[in-house]
């Protein structure tokens, strides 16, 4: 069994430990926290589940450590709270059961296995325990380790119902494949490619907020193809599929509209966190593929791509759902 090092977080997690104690409940520490343990990758935000009440358990810590208020939400057995720099958040263990057309699930109390095997991939299905006997030492029943070293995104449980179930965890695969710079394996990219029409079920806001943390990645292009190469762009945002195969004039550009727009949106990624100046470096050659014509002596040309371009923005913008602010800036 793999045993973590930590150094940032355990005062944290020894806090938490001697809560579970007193509350006499199991408590773990899992998710995105572990899986970046191994990564090398510090940060403040928590995951634990806990075997037994999460909110009850929730609010005694809070009782004992005054931290900050507990936000609550008894339907998913979900409580959050803030204790100096660490955002923590804690869960009933529990399984899920999804109804064809619906992304709200049946939840039901379950143990920790269970409550790891209905999480997205198998490299967020790591648990550690915080117990002095035990501490760091870690829970891996689908081989995450295995696929962190690899450099896979896997599905814990066959992906066609993962994705079947929840189709938002398609766009996840998607980000985390970029955010790591890791491959999806291959059986859960077939399942993408054939689950992916199930995304018309998912509200465009929780789309856009997921296409949003791709685009703010360190490197977008790698998700910005994947979305392309999977069909899914064509389901999400067709008009970067237009883009693809439409040549430009050699003595400006080597490489056709899409795969030029992904180069420029790499190198604004160095410079710029900021959301609407990435959004409108994807967007800068938009209309290029409906305003192109050959000219005999010329070659080809995309006369007044700029102005059709302005208003493609405005009314992709506006199908995105994002605020008008964002819109007018772009």
């Amino acid at each position: 069994m793999t045993k973590l090092e930590i150094r940032a977080g355990k005062k944290i997690l020894q806090k938490v430990h001697q809560a579970a104690q007193e509350f006499e409940v199991e408590v773990y520490a899992v998710g995105g926290f572990v899986r970046d343990l191994y990564l090398g990758i510090e940060g403040t935000d928590i995951d634990f589940v806990v075997v037994g009440d999460a909110i009850g358990f929730a609010r005694f810590f809070h009782k004992a450590f005054r931290s900050g208020k507990v936000v609550a939400y008894p339907r998913f057995g979900t409580a959050m709270l803030t204790y100096k720099e660490w955002k923590l958040e804690f869960v009933s263990a529990r399984s899920e059961r999804y109804q064809l057309d619906s992304r709200k699930p049946e939840v039901q109390t379950a143990d920790l296995h269970s409550d790891l095997s209905r999480r997205d991939f198998t490299i967020n299905c790591l648990a550690m325990h915080i117990s002095p006997d035990h501490f760091g030492e870690v829970v891996d029943p689908f081989n995450g380790e295995n696929d962190i070293t690899q450099m896979l995104i896997r599905t814990p449980l066959d992906p066609y119902l993962t994705f079947s179930d929840d189709p938002l965890r398609i766009l996840r695969a998607i980000r985390f494949a970029n955010r790591f710079q890791f491959e999806i394996e291959h059986k859960t990219y077939q399942a993408i490619t054939q689950t992916r029409d199930r995304l018309v079920i998912i509200s465009q806001e929780r789309i856009t907020e997921e296409f949003r943390k791709l685009l703010l990645s360190d490197k977008p292009s790698y998700g910005l193809t994947l979305l392309k190469e999977s069909g899914i762009s064509s389901i999400i945002f067709p008009e970067l599929d237009e883009m693809s195969g439409v040549e430009q004039r050699q003595e400006y550009h080597h490489k056709d509209v899409f795969y030029h727009t992904l180069e420029v949106v790499d190198n604004i990624s160095q410079k710029t966190q900021q959301f609407e100046l990435r959004f409108a470096a994807l967007l800068h050659d938009i209309a290029k593929p409906q305003t192109k014509r050959f000219v005999e002596g010329s070659g080809w040309t995309f006369h007044g791509h700029e102005e059709l371009g302005a208003r493609m923005v405005e009314r992709i913008g506006r199908r995105m759902r994002l605020p008008n602010p964002s819109i007018k800036y772009v």
